[in-house]
């Protein structure tokens, strides 16, 4: 009988996806998640322990009799309905138009959402952006009947493309739908306000649907202008000016006919990221195709662990968080960019939200400006970063050459102000051997 080793043709070698592919290369130097000698400034996780002004950590979990037993695919109604909630409080105020829990589905984290979500959607042409996070290049590639229609944004507009643009790209390209992550993941870049609004009208307008991955939604800083844009708390000097948090459903009309799919969850804003709790907000039709996607799919969720996460989407501690989040990393990411500028990084545009700083390093001396070289070079000092060609989602690989993104770093300020501290002062070090 033939092992899998003999096997031909059965299994594909698939690579690694952006942040995991960094720890994969670190561990081959002696990288090992959680060691305190290293700091994880590519890590895709907000800090997860006790933080000022935050509510306490859940230290321990009741599990019901009831729990032994399947939960419903859509995940379970209190939990489906308290996300509802969440949404009409923060974003529906005064609008006739609201959520149920019908409008909600579960899943065991944010990729398995998306993952849904590719099975469900029918045979259209999808416009998709780069930068944007890695996971985009394997959902689109996995799922072939999806048609992916390429969006460049570049440096030199600061990374935005305005509503108008857009709408002239919906239409020349006959898009179906867009993909995007909002704030984005890596550039930090926050669509919000008028600008937003736009982006939903062209939506309804044009039939086109967009799926806004809205995972960073509290992590915004600085205070909003007329148009709805930021000024970056790191810029203005000012981390106690909060703002947000942001979501298009916001400038939803009729949330079961207005083509917007929402996805997010407790991973990035509440800093539960182990609990693989993620959630779409939807027209309830779209919901049942979810569930039905995650009947062969995957199951559905924990029922222990969403129990537990209508404790914490509850108003009074919901907020409290939020808070908290944004004092902390408004300062972190005042702290990183600074730090990073002094050296010689430059930051485009207006970082404004997440909790990465993208930063170009094509004018440091080799091998740091590139990303690739300069990852390498921060291994040396115990520092791991994400090279910006990571994020130039590149389905099916077909554009070939030298990614337009090499020049470029992501930084992350997740980690604990200390740690991320000392890899900043690596870094330091790091880029003073080449001065």
């Amino acid at each position: 009988m033939r092992g899998v080793a003999e096997s031909k043709g059965a299994f594909r070698q698939l690579p690694f996806m952006g942040v995991i592919r960094v720890n994969e290369e670190a561990m081959k130097i002696g990288y090992r998640m959680g060691d305190p000698a290293w700091s994880n400034l590519g890590q895709g996780q907000p800090e997860v322990g006790v933080l000022e002004g935050a509510p306490p950590r859940y230290e321990s979990l009741r599990i019901d009799l009831a729990d032994h037993g399947y939960g419903p695919v859509e995940g379970l109604p209190e939990l489906r309905q308290a996300v509802a909630d969440h949404y009409n409080r923060l974003y529906r105020v005064g609008k006739t138009s609201r959520y149920t829990m019908e409008n909600v589905a579960i899943s065991a984290g944010g990729r398995l959402a998306l993952s849904r979500c590719g099975a469900t959607m029918a045979d259209i042409r999808l416009g998709y952006f780069t930068p944007d996070y890695t996971a985009y290049e394997d959902l689109l590639t996995t799922f072939d009947h999806l048609d992916p229609e390429w969006i460049e944004l570049t440096a030199e507009t600061a990374f935005r493309i305005d509503a108008d643009h857009l709408d002239q790209r919906v239409q020349r390209d006959d898009l179906g739908a867009l993909l995007i992550s909002n704030p984005c993941n890596p550039t930090g870049v926050v669509i919000d306000g008028d600008d937003l609004r736009a982006w939903v009208e062209m939506a309804r307008r044009r039939g086109c649907t967009l799926l806004m991955d809205e995972f960073y939604s509290h992590y915004v800083y600085g205070s909003e202008d007329a148009s709805g844009r930021g000024r970056s708390a790191s810029s203005g000097g000012g981390g106690e000016m909060l703002r947000g948090p942001v979501s298009s459903a916001r400038y939803v009309e009729d949330v079961n006919e207005d083509p917007v799919v929402i996805f997010d969850g407790l991973t990035k804003c509440f800093r539960y990221p182990g609990w693989r709790i993620g959630w779409v907000v939807a027209p309830r039709d779209v919901i049942r195709s979810f569930t039905a996607a995650g009947s062969f799919l995957d199951g559905g969720p924990c029922r222990p662990i969403q129990r537990a996460a209508i404790e914490v989407l509850r108003p009074e501690r919901a907020d409290q968080e939020t808070r908290a989040v944004q004092r902390e990393f408004a300062v972190k990411q005042r702290l990183t960019i600074d730090a990073l500028s002094a050296l010689g990084v430059e930051f485009p545009g207006n970082p404004e939200g997440t909790f990465y700083a993208w930063g170009s390093v094509e004018k440091l001396p080799p091998p740091l400006s590139d990303g690739v070289g300069f990852m390498r070079e921060a291994f040396k000092h115990r520092v791991l970063t994400v090279p910006g060609e990571y994020f130039d989602v590149n389905p099916h690989r077909k554009r070939s050459g030298r990614s337009p993104l090499s020049g470029f770093v992501r930084f992350s300020f997740g980690p604990p102000r200390g740690n991320l501290q000392a890899g900043l002062d690596r870094l330091t070090e790091m880029m003073e051997k080449f001065r």
